[in-house]
């Protein structure tokens, strides 16, 4: 099933099932208000979720017509937000880069950060920022919402507790990344608010692409319109999402609505770094991995951060072309204060 939030009804949104081809949506206040309320006791209301998307699904006059722009994200904030570096290989290039070598704990114990998730951006909501000298990137993503997890789950047990999928933007300002890392207590002021799709899918709903763990499928970016990367999930991905929950869940406990996300999207290109899409690669789900590939073969970048006015646009496609989660779009623009 496809589940959104719409804009209306508050901060959490009002919850509203989705039909497959995302042309349609119905609320269903008589299971929950909120995808939040819905999580809190999943057991009881995705029965009957199902049975409304279903409905939705099987009546084409049935619900209201889907509109992307008035989707929140589908938690429009959460009780939690991990996000990973599951790509190692786009770790080890962003070192590489910077002359930092690689410690080899990074190929067998992820890396994660715990981000701000009070409130997140709107798919289409606008990425403000203040300065284009802080960097400015955008980052493709795919996350898994889960139910409670119970601390010292291992990954076998986490694997059961993905209960939703849905791609994100997490916004980077990347210079401002060295300076916070350098204090040694990682991002706050460089990672500000993250985007997420505006439809949450159940694993089901990829089909086959859906391994238990990973999703096979490309993630494709656009830059102002042009194919930027259309990296595979499913391909490179050293830690999958039942290992990232289980990293999470050694020391903790999740609530439900908890959010865990991949990292940047990378893939190889036999076995060494990827290219460009019009080199004959797959391209890239983040600007900095494209700098940093530039800065090893010419000794500098060339690609220049987003700058006010840029649009990023992250999608994923089934095998027949259908987007299954919606498209996240936004335009960079310059923040002129309350």
């Amino acid at each position: 099933m496809k589940l959104a939030s719409l804009k209306a009804g508050g901060r959490d949104g009002t919850l509203v099932v989705v039909s497959r081809d995302l042309s349609r949506c119905r609320p269903v206040p008589e299971v929950a208000p909120t995808l939040q309320a819905a999580l809190d006791r999943w057991a009881e209301a995705a029965p009957r979720l199902e049975e409304a998307c279903r409905a939705l699904n099987a009546d084409p006059a049935a619900g209201q017509p889907f509109d992307q722009t008035a989707a929140a994200s589908p938690l429009p904030r959460a009780y939690q937000w991990a996000d990973g570096s599951a790509y190692v290989n786009h770790v080890e290039l962003v070192r590489k880069a910077r002359g930092a070598e690689m410690p080899p704990s990074f190929w067998t114990d992820p890396l994660m950060y715990q981000g701000a998730s009070d409130g997140f951006l709107a798919p289409t909501d606008p990425i403000p920022a203040a300065s284009e000298e802080w960097g400015i990137d955008f980052e493709a993503e795919i996350a898994v919402i889960t139910d409670d997890v119970p601390m010292g789950a291992g990954v076998e047990q986490a694997k059961d507790h993905i209960r939703l999928l849905m791609l994100v933007n997490d916004v980077s300002l990347r210079n401002l990344i060295p300076a916070e890392l350098a204090k040694g207590f990682g991002f706050f002021q460089s990672k500000p608010a993250s985007s997420f799709s505006p439809v949450a899918v159940t694993p089901d709903e990829l089909g086959d692409a859906w391994d238990g763990g990973k999703v096979h499928l490309p993630l494709v970016s656009h830059l102002n319109g042009a194919l930027f990367g259309k990296p595979n999930a499913g391909i490179d991905m050293t830690f999958d999402f039942p290992t990232l929950i289980a990293h999470v869940a050694r020391t903790r406990s999740l609530v439900a609505g908890s959010i865990v996300g991949s990292g940047t999207v990378s893939n190889k290109l036999d076995g060494g770094p990827g290219k460009p899409v019009d080199q004959g690669g797959v391209g890239y789900s983040c600007l900095a991995e494209l700098r940093t590939i530039e800065t090893i073969d010419g000794g500098k970048p060339k690609t220049p951060f987003l700058r006010f006015g840029d649009r990023v646009r992250i999608e994923l496609f089934d095998a027949a072309g259908v987007s299954v989660f919606g498209a996240i779009d936004q335009e960079v623009v310059k923040y002129e204060g309350a």
